[in-house]
């Protein structure tokens, strides 16, 4: 599959090398020429390949947001129509101050997100643990992999997204549509208070049991 991931930083790099190292064509979008991240990532696997911004987007079938929350609006205004009937994976979380919710829990970065990208099928995925767990999302001695929670309103959409949170070693587990992406950014900074600010170790993670 030819995914793009914009943003490189800790979490983008960590799944893109996953996803690369899965067999996936994976280009790391540079807004910027000369992107230190960029260049960091595409040292850490020959699979991977850089593009400037819009001609990295334009070929993707899913399209990975990566970035600091406050830069999502003037990354993606311009490419509107490269990513209409695209599936857009937001990594993203507005965070406010004092690990507050930045939108001040009104409404989640997705739903921004969405209705800035009414042709694009959001998908919420990969927020709820910090960049640690996509760089070894392995727990050995467990009979059961870290529940990666996820949701969108698109089914189609997230029927393409759950292999990939399959391939990145975390059960995906489907928890709606995208009005739960707000629960899922409570989750993160959960995980966030937890551990960045509480001390616990980064590797504390979530499963889903069933009977």
């Amino acid at each position: 599959m030819r995914l793009c991931f914009v943003g490189a930083g800790k979490v983008g790099a960590a799944l893109a090398v996953r996803l690369a190292g899965a067999g996936h064509d994976v280009v790391l979008a540079e807004s910027r020429e000369g992107s230190a991240s960029v260049a960091a990532a595409l040292a850490r696997s020959p699979a991977l390949r850089s593009a400037p911004l819009a001609p990295a987007v334009a070929p993707a079938e899913i399209v990975f947001l990566a970035t600091p929350y406050a830069a999502n609006e003037g990354l993606l205004s311009p490419l509107a129509e490269a990513l209409a009937g695209k599936v857009l994976v937001d990594c993203t979380n507005p965070v406010g101050p004092g690990l507050s919710h930045g939108l001040q829990s009104q409404r989640s970065g997705s739903q921004v997100l969405q209705a800035l990208l009414p042709r694009t099928r959001v998908v919420k995925a990969f927020t709820i643990y910090g960049y640690e767990n996509f760089e070894d999302p392995a727990y050995p001695g467990y009979d059961v992999r870290p529940a990666m929670l996820f949701c969108g309103d698109a089914p189609a959409a997230k029927a393409d997204v759950a292999p990939l949170i399959d391939a990145c070693g975390f059960e995906p587990v489907d928890v709606g549509g995208l009005v739960q992406a707000l629960h899922l950014e409570h989750m993160t900074l959960l995980w966030v208070r937890m551990v960045r600010a509480g001390g616990q170790p980064p590797g504390i993670v979530w499963a889903a049991l069933r009977r």
